[in-house]
């Protein structure tokens, strides 16, 4: 075989050139090189070759003669030689350049030149086989290995390419283990195939391992199995999601992290989400699980956790509209809650608002309360109770010019399905009672009917909810599981029977520590005296707090020291 050395003394030009530091990806050009004369000034050359066009049929003869010259030259096998000489697009385009600039001066059988050309011009052999793994010429360069030119002088990395290739891992998909865990490819005899074996008996397919190395070289590396992807397994196991398709959910593209993964299912735990609702969030919006929760994400469920929502309802709204979850509608669910916290808002009217209309608020980014104020000439009580009054209707208003759209976008949602739970409390379509209804109940359809269901499995007569809604339409604004604890607290804290809601149905709007602390007052003056008759619960809840004052807490010296110890198990009561 012809060595560099003899083609360097025959003064050849070579394609590459191993004597020369630099990789040789480099020495390949297709513009023709300028000789300098002795003072340094360059001679431009007298003429420059046209633009190559490569025909389809050049490009099969180039592809027969690396093959053919990597199986009977360099004693590849045929496979390994066909799948190179088919995958290097890039390396055949720069060979062909360059054997046509080689025989530019006369006419010449291409395939033939071809031939000849690798036989006395030896090639890095690791720029083909780099890039039919899938390495970009780009990146050729920084990858390609340093005093190394020819495959077989890296016997391991043909060997654990055969392993790679052997346990099921695409060949043209083994870029991403080369670029991010290089070492992989010098593992002695034994070490890949075990490593293999070691996952494949945690539970996952041939496959599932396949594409899991693939997508996340970094588990190669080490001796050990990974044990923060072994949390992560235990926790979809625990979730009940498949680990196979947890797998299929992955890219080679995106970079994954253990960590970010446990971080998202743990935050949901500790939030109180359980198993159930995991698995549907996660199987609805899979990036949620694989690329954990955003800055920003972490914030905005803190905030919502913070004002009083639970977090299974968090995942249930989330599982119903997973587009939600999106960087530039979580920015502009924060803006939503940022004007609300700045006029002021009740904490409770904020969560009614952000728990029923959260999926429509976050379509669209809002101005600034300060700019409301000035634009509708009002302070921000007004705001307020703009808000109270028809929440859709006011930020509709504040949606920003540049993305001010038909105000019914913000309705349509909302409409789905109330058409048919209104029906069945007896409001006829295309009716004037109907046109009000729709305004008065707030919510989409199906939370509507699962509040109307929650009040009558409570123990109430369908048709005495029915009365009670259609009295007090804000009654299905509240969310189930505040309704569910407010008539607990109304059966086994405070006595009432259940019927009692069907004469003061008001009773669900008052929060359950003023009620807590008003009825604890009430009882602690009954106890010595000061009233002497039963009254009803609403003559104690509904006063202002001035009025109460007066009426309860002040008839009695020692009242106003009792109603603030009161006050301070109230709020221990709310934690």
């Amino acid at each position: 075989m012809v060595t560099p050395s003899l083609l360097h003394n025959l003064n050849l030009p070579l394609l590459f050139n191993p004597s020369t530091p630099q990789n040789p990806i480099s020495s390949i050009s297709l513009k023709p090189s300028q000789p300098r004369c002795s003072n340094s000034a360059i001679v431009r050359a007298p003429s420059s070759p046209p633009p190559i066009r490569i025909k389809p049929y050049t490009k099969i003869e180039a592809q027969h003669a690396l093959q053919e010259y990597l199986y009977n030259t360099q004693c590849y096998t045929f496979i390994d030689a066909e799948f190179i000489a088919k995958n290097s697009p890039h390396f055949i385009h720069q060979l062909i350049s360059r054997v046509r600039v080689y025989n530019r001066h006369y006419a010449f059988d291409f395939p033939r030149a071809l031939r000849r050309y690798l036989m006395y011009h030896p090639i890095n052999e690791f720029e083909p086989f780099l890039e039919s793994i899938g390495i970009h010429p780009r990146e050729l360069n920084l990858l390609l290995p340093k005093d190394l030119f020819f495959l077989r002088d890296d016997s391991l990395l043909v060997d654990n390419f055969h392993v790679l290739f052997i346990h099921g891992v695409p060949r043209n998909r083994m870029w991403k283990i080369y670029r991010e865990a290089r070492e992989v490819f010098g593992y002695g005899s034994g070490v890949l195939s075990k490593k293999f074996e070691s996952y494949e008996n945690l539970g996952l397919s041939k496959s599932s391992v396949a594409k899991l190395f693939v997508c996340c070289p970094l588990l190669l590396v080490g001796d050990e199995v990974d044990p923060q992807f072994v949390v992560v397994l235990d926790w979809l196991k625990r979730i009940g999601i498949d680990i196979g398709w947890f797998v299929n959910c992955m890219w080679p593209s995106r970079t994954y992290r253990w960590k970010a993964i446990i971080d998202s299912i743990e935050f949901f735990r500790q939030g109180g989400c359980s198993e159930k609702p995991m698995y549907d969030l996660f199987k609805a919006d899979p990036k949620l699980l694989l690329e954990g929760l955003g800055k920003r994400m972490y914030l905005v469920i803190g905030r919502l956790v913070k004002l009083g929502l639970d977090v299974n309802e968090i995942c249930f709204c989330f599982r119903e509209h997973p587009d939600i979850l999106s960087s530039r509608r979580m920015k502009n669910l924060m803006s939503v809650i940022a004007f609300m916290y700045n006029i002021r808002m009740e904490q409770e009217e904020t969560t009614r608002v952000l728990y029923n209309y959260m999926h429509i608020l976050s379509k669209h980014s809002i101005k600034g309360h300060t700019t409301m104020s000035k634009e509708l000439g009002v302070g921000k009580g007004d705001l307020r109770e703009m808000i109270q009054d028809d929440p859709l209707e006011f930020f509709s208003l504040a949606v920003k010019l540049k993305q001010k759209k038909d105000k019914n976008e913000f309705y349509y949602d909302l409409h789905l399905g109330k058409t048919s739970f209104l029906r069945k409390l007896g409001y006829n379509d295309n009716s004037e009672e109907m046109e009000i209804a729709m305004k008065m109940f707030e919510g989409k359809g199906d939370k509507l009917q699962e509040r109307f269901d929650c009040l009558v499995e409570a123990g109430l007569e369908y048709d005495t909810v029915v009365g009670m809604v259609k009295r007090v339409p804000g009654i299905l604004s509240i969310r189930k599981t505040v309704m569910q604890k407010k008539i607990d607290f109304l059966k086994n804290t405070l006595g009432y029977p259940i019927e009692f809601l069907a004469r003061y149905s008001r009773y669900f709007f008052h929060n359950l520590d003023k009620i807590f602390a008003r009825f604890a007052m009430y009882k602690w003056l009954k106890k010595r005296n000061v009233i002497n008759r039963e009254l009803y619960l609403s003559t104690i809840i509904t006063p202002s707090e001035k009025q109460f004052l007066e009426l309860f807490v002040n008839t009695h010296p020692e009242g106003p020291t009792a109603w603030q110890t009161i006050n301070s198990l109230s709020k221990e009561f709310k934690n």
